[in-house]
């Protein structure tokens, strides 16, 4: 075989290697599963970067099993809360879904959580580098052999999710050159960032309450409108700000489901879980809407 010719063929192995599959036979891609089941749940904190000018404390949680991280990699979600308040005020969504087999990592941001020595609205445009400042170590700490979530994270599938500012943040993270790591987003009582919901198109879901006093449902249904791709938007009936959020409360079982499945569709490729989007959020208390549809 003369050297183009094995060249050729060397090109056409790799890329046969490369692509998704079914790209080369024709055959559509296999059909993936999240998990089933509820894990145990473990946490941790750490301080990323402790003595620079922008320490950042994270609360981790993660699927549990025997006291250790349960077996195998697993998807991660970057959760930002909003003003005032911090990782652990959530622990009823996150820890649930590190139970659904997530592991989620939550900053307290430096000027807008809850005991900011200097709290600082104007803070929040920072936010979204803080996130990726966190995603980069979350990808370095994958490989240390000596740190017990080595090996268990699945560096290539992140999503990031918030609320309220953390919605904001959340948006602010869809930048025109973001890395294709950041698979997905989940905006909940938020709107857009200047220079995000842009670039390379991802899907992203929103949750608003109509009768959001702080953060008014036209805010949240004008970023929904700026979504460069496949977009859904989960109106929570006559809830405000993100009660809706508590275990419990009116609409937190819809809109858990529907978060939950949309991360396991973008996350695990899970298509049952996307096909049971629609009805997820099917009741008196939600309505379900897409744009684009995933």
């Amino acid at each position: 075989m003369g050297t183009r010719r094995l060249l050729a063929a060397l090109v056409t192995v790799l890329l046969a290697g490369c692509a998704p599959a079914g790209a080369v036979t024709g055959e559509p891609a296999p059909t993936r599963r999240a998990p089933e089941g509820t894990y145990a749940v473990g946490v941790r904190t750490f301080t990323l970067d402790p003595g620079s000018a922008r320490p950042l404390p994270v609360t981790v949680w993660y699927p549990a099993q025997g006291g250790a991280v349960a077996a195998g990699r697993f998807p991660v979600v970057i959760y930002s809360h909003g003003l005032d308040s911090l990782p652990e005020l959530h622990a009823g969504l996150t820890s649930r879904w590190a139970g659904a087999g997530f592991v989620v990592a939550a900053p307290a941001f430096p000027h807008t959580r809850r005991g900011a020595a200097r709290f600082s609205r104007a803070d929040v445009r920072r936010q979204p580098a803080d996130c990726w400042r966190l995603i980069r170590h979350l990808v370095r700490l994958d490989s240390r052999r000596d740190d017990p979530l080595a090996g268990h994270l699945d560096v290539a599938r992140f999503a990031a999710a918030g609320h309220s500012a953390g919605g904001y943040t959340t948006a602010g993270m869809f930048t025109p050159d973001h890395s294709p790591r950041l698979r997905a987003g989940v905006i909940v009582a938020g709107g857009g960032m200047a220079g995000g919901l842009a670039g390379q198109p991802a899907p992203l879901l929103f949750v608003h309450g109509t009768a959001d006093p702080i953060v008014p449902p036209k805010v949240g249904r004008a970023a929904y409108d700026r979504a460069p791709g496949p977009a859904a938007f989960v109106s929570v009936l006559g809830q405000g700000h993100g009660e809706y959020l508590i275990p419990g409360k009116p609409g937190f079982d819809q809109v858990f489901a529907t978060m939950t499945d949309f991360l396991r569709w973008t996350l695990y490729d899970d298509r049952a879980a996307r096909d049971r989007l629609p009805t997820d959020a099917n009741s008196s208390l939600t309505r379900y809407e897409s744009r684009r549809p995933f």
